[in-house]
């Protein structure tokens, strides 16, 4: 009986095999191999900057014909890895502008409607308080460092008045910071653009002045010395116009809070460091 037991089990255990074995076989998806190929050379931080969900996602939308994902998507990686992939791919491919983050907020002496105990999280912190936040200024940043952690390259410190610092060193533009502010404040641009309006308030000039020390009052100077007409005030505040700016940087010295800056001399530098470093 127990010998015939131990059969019955033999056979169905082999039956079960060979269902499995078929089944495998028949329903098998052949996984291109430069697909893994790709996933190698990508650097792993699936910080979904490329747009797909992680590194092996887009490895997978760079071969797969109906994506056809470019393969110069990634931030971390940068020309090189752009290139080690077109290479896989039988291709080549021209070195993409890096990017960089910025922070739209410089604080200042800002009012603060009551003191905020909660937790130590931008998105909690604005949810706090009618219109958000404990600050009287309901467009700026809340300096509890949201972005700080939401950097997977640690790129963005806390530095003065609690407003992100952006090391663009270790910047990659992944656009992380960007997803993470309840604010908007942070954005991505690339090394080319230089000058920005580092304010987001909405707020009448007079009400802006009186909150915050750093903020755009709308008083249009920067609108009447530029000399491509690429700014203009759209609800209380300085809003640049790129497709018409030439980065010459009158706005910036007409400018009477300082609210409108120029990175050209530090992204110059910096540039021209990287390109002597490359050889």
């Amino acid at each position: 009986m127990f010998i015939t037991a131990l059969v019955v089990m033999g056979i169905i255990g082999i039956a079960l095999g060979m269902v499995l074995a078929w089944g495998g076989k028949k329903f098998y998806v052949k996984i291109d191999e430069r697909v893994e190929k790709i996933d190698e050379v990508l650097p792993g931080a699936n910080c979904g900057a490329c747009g797909y969900p992680g590194c092996a996602g887009y490895a997978e939308a760079i071969v797969d014909e109906e994506q056809n994902a470019a393969v110069n998507l990634c931030a971390p990686g940068g020309a090189d890895v752009a290139q080690a992939v077109a290479s896989i791919m039988g291709g080549e491919v021209d070195s993409a502008e890096p990017k960089f983050a910025f922070t739209c907020c410089q604080g200042g002496d800002v009012e603060t409607k009551f003191e905020y105990t909660g937790v130590m999280d931008c998105r909690a912190a604005s949810l706090a308080g009618i219109a958000g936040g404990s600050k009287a200024c309901t467009y700026g940043c809340l300096g509890l460092g949201t972005c700080v952690k939401a950097c997977p390259f640690g790129a963005i410190t806390i530095g003065k008045d609690r407003i992100p610092v952006v090391d663009e060193k270790k910047c990659t533009g992944c656009n992380r910071c960007v997803d993470a502010c309840p604010r908007g404040i942070n954005r991505v641009d690339p090394e080319s653009r230089t000058v920005f309006v580092k304010c987001k308030s909405q707020d009448k000039g007079a009400i802006a002045n009186k909150i915050c020390t750093h903020s755009c009052i709308a008083c249009r100077k920067c609108v009447k010395e530029c000399p491509f007409d690429a700014i203009e005030i759209v609800n209380n505040l300085a809003v640049i116009d790129y497709d018409k700016c030439k980065l010459c940087g009158k706005c910036v010295n007409v400018c009477p809070k300082n609210v409108i800056v120029n990175l050209r001399k530090e992204r110059r530098e910096r540039k021209k460091s990287r390109e002597a470093k490359q050889g």
